[in-house]
């Protein structure tokens, strides 16, 4: 099927929300706003997004003030954590990043377009800033924005291939956090916690339903799209939509995807297992598999759109698997979330924001994009 033109007026106002209403309503019509308008400062300023922000540092404030005999020996642990193990931890994580943009690149080829890695990864940088500040995972949609800001593509088929990038993701953190767990639990399944129980049948049921809904999307999703009294441009934005998931990913390419995502993901633990090591705790036996396993666990719970960057969600589900699975002290649990949740959270609005000022792309400074192979939409 060929694109329909994405392009009529866009009224002034904040474009992640304009974008956001355009993709969810396809009867209205979108266009790329003018690149002046791309502002994350007036989302920041927005109450719901404040609220987002200001709610659960308030409610970890408190915790800590609290709890604060036990946790205030924590700065001085973390002052003395070492600084090269730390380096190590950031060079990890951000090892993952072009990675990912590998991986997209990958995959918007598949969907029909050809980027560049370094577009790709500088893209997937500047959506993740957004993840960290705005509520709602609106980096995702970001992205697939940013990329028609620059170049004439398909939002919908491009959001595709995001959807589908979100699916490896969500299955290789299921996987591999069954696997780290029963590497690391194997000797005592039979006394495993209750909370590591939920957490195994968790991963299993995720793992079942991202896969059976694949299967009924490819296979009669289409048809049910055809059979409802809906709109021309609902149906177009669907199958625009279907052929950037499955388009993106085809039998030949799969391993190949599937050993990226299994790379990033290992870039998540390798952090996370480093700032442990850094921080010397004699009473925090980990080992890689277990950091792995409260890693993924971390990861997962992000997929909660709640608060940005999983503010507070996260933190307090790393710290409850720590004391309550690992049996490691309240204390020593604050000081590796802390650390932790700085490279993978605070250092991206850091560096995000000083890549949001320098790079061109959300100004709309344009970018190479080849068109090839545009797939066949699929059969009703």
């Amino acid at each position: 099927m060929t694109d329909q033109p994405e392009h009529s007026h866009f009224p002034i106002g904040d474009p992640l929300s304009q974008e956001a209403d355009a993709l969810i309503h396809p009867e209205a019509p979108i266009e790329v706003p003018p690149a002046e308008q791309m502002s994350l400062v007036r989302r920041l300023r927005q109450p719901r997004t404040l609220l987002s922000i200001a709610v659960p540092l308030a409610v970890m404030i408190i915790a800590a003030a609290l709890n604060w005999k036990q946790l205030q020996d924590v700065p001085g642990e973390i002052s003395r954590a070492d600084p090269k193990l730390i380096l190590l931890a950031f060079a990890a994580y951000y090892i993952g990043f072009p990675i990912r943009g590998w991986r997209w690149t990958r995959l918007l080829k598949g969907a029909g377009y050809k980027i560049r890695v370094k577009d790709g990864t500088e893209i997937i940088f500047l959506s993740w800033l957004v993840n960290c500040i705005v509520p709602a995972k609106l980096g995702d949609l970001y992205r697939a924005y940013l990329l028609k800001l620059n170049s004439p593509v398909s939002a919908t088929r491009t959001l595709g291939t995001v959807f589908m990038e979100r699916i490896l993701d969500l299955i290789a953190i299921a996987a591999l956090g069954l696997l780290a767990g029963y590497w690391r639990f194997h000797s005592s399944l039979n006394d495993l916690p209750q909370s590591v129980q939920v957490i195994f049948a968790f991963g299993v049921v995720v793992v079942v339903l991202l896969i059976v809904a694949l299967v009924v999307m490819r296979n009669f999703g289409r048809r049910v799209i055809g059979l409802l009294p809906l709109p021309h441009r609902v149906v177009d934005f669907y199958d625009r939509f279907e052929e950037g998931v499955f388009g993106s990913v085809g039998v030949k390419g799969l391993p190949v995807l599937g050993m990226m995502t299994v790379l990033i993901w290992m870039t998540e633990s390798l952090r996370l297992y480093c700032v442990v090591l850094a921080l010397g705790y004699a009473d925090v036996d980990l080992g890689l598999s277990g950091a792995m396993f409260i890693a993924l666990i971390g990861s997962l719970l992000t997929a909660i759109p709640l608060t940005p960057g999983g503010l507070g969600v996260v933190d307090g589900g790393m710290i409850g698997v720590l004391t309550g699975v690992f049996k490691t002290s309240t204390p020593h649990a604050f000081a590796i979330v802390l650390i932790d949740r700085t490279i993978s959270v605070f250092s991206i609005v850091v560096f995000g924001s000083i890549a949001y000022v320098i790079s061109s792309k959300p100004r709309g400074g344009g970018m190479q994009v080849e068109e090839i192979n545009p797939p066949v939409a699929s059969a009703g």
